[in-house]
């Protein structure tokens, strides 16, 4: 399995959680669970392969829907919509910050493969990061986390320089992305933790 199918992987399974999370905090029913589930599992990754010229993965692989079904199912068993005050606790944030460090990391890996240059390779990166979560929250009627909320889409583009980076220096391989990936998931808690926000002209 390579290094690109195992960021999908734990970003499809940490965004389906928060898709389930939200639309449970948002008390929608079982259609509307659902859909905020894939929209934020699949939105980022059908946005980047249709601007990366590929068929959306989910269109020519089985394994996203499986995922996402499972997912779901097991987050009724162990009762995961019981959490209360949802967006400050652990479980949502965590999966969302996996989601969000993952799909970053699928996108500059995409845009790399397909030879964008460095502007390319960033805001892919941000637009396969922020995607599902978008489009998720303007389906249910939510300012979008990534106009507001802290740190949020920067740690996609900082995530996306870091790649660039590594890779004019280094062979990225799965040791390297690993070690992106773990400091990308430390940073957005920290930044969570101590509410860093970007400045703002209000």
């Amino acid at each position: 399995m390579t290094a690109l199918e195992i960021a999908d992987i734990v970003g499809i399974i940490s965004f389906a959680i928060s898709g389930f999370l939200i639309a449970v905090h948002m008390k929608l029913d079982i259609l509307g669970i659902f859909i905020s589930s894939f929209l934020t599992a699949f939105g980022g990754g059908m946005v980047r392969d249709v601007i990366a010229n590929k068929t959306p993965y989910i269109f020519t692989n089985n394994l996203p829907i499986i995922l996402v079904l499972s997912t779901l199912i097991i987050a009724i068993v162990f009762k995961l919509h019981k959490i209360p005050d949802l967006e400050g606790k652990l479980a949502f944030v965590l999966t969302d910050t996996i989601g969000l460090v993952s799909f970053a990391i699928s996108g500059a890996l995409i845009a790399m493969k397909s030879d964008f240059n460095m502007i390319g390779i960033v805001l892919l990166s941000l637009l396969t990061a922020i995607g599902g979560g978008t489009l998720r929250d303007v389906v249910i009627n939510r300012i979008p986390a990534v106009l507001m909320s802290d740190f949020y889409g920067a740690i996609a583009i900082i995530i996306s320089f870091i790649i660039i980076a590594a890779d004019s220096f280094y062979e990225i391989n799965k040791i390297t992305l690993l070690s992106i990936f773990i400091f990308g998931v430390i940073l957005r808690l920290i930044a969570y933790k101590k509410r860093w926000h970007l400045p703002t002209l209000s």
